[in-house]
């Protein structure tokens, strides 16, 4: 015989590591948007890179969650702003800023912050289920 209190504890788990991965995403995308338009440390280093997260799957209580498998920097071209007066522009006064879309890490922030809350209302429907059971059971 099956434990009926199985599939309810893999869901709740599994909705778990969903919050913790969307958690762990927003944390990302909030440390690129606070660099978008950083310049580098010292003269000829490389600007902050975009951080992308990195997703995996992983066995959780006989369910697929999820979690963050590492952290990779986004390889795409640094954006050029002319600026010859900033103490960071090379001889053709252009200077080398973060490759960070603001617009597309507040769109990715909207979406991480919905799947957040959807895996919340997960785990908020099934103690509703659970406490439901147990006053059926209480009767």
């Amino acid at each position: 015989m099956t434990d009926p209190v199985a599939p309810r504890n893999s869901t709740m788990a599994v909705a778990a590591s969903a919050l913790r991965a969307q958690q762990s995403r927003m944390r990302i995308i909030a440390e690129n948007i606070a660099n978008a338009e950083s310049t580098a440390p010292i003269d000829g280093a490389d600007p902050y890179r975009r951080q992308v997260p990195v997703f995996q799957t992983r066995e959780i209580d006989g369910a697929t969650g999820v979690e963050l498998a590492r952290v990779r920097e986004d390889q795409g071209d640094f954006r050029l702003d002319y600026e010859p007066g900033h103490p960071a522009a090379d001889a053709e006064g252009y200077v080398r800023r973060p490759n960070v879309d603001t617009l597309i890490e507040a769109m990715d922030m909207r979406e991480a912050q919905r799947a957040y809350e959807a895996n919340l209302n997960v785990i908020e429907t099934a103690r509703a289920m659970e406490q439901r059971t147990l006053d059926l059971l209480k009767r």
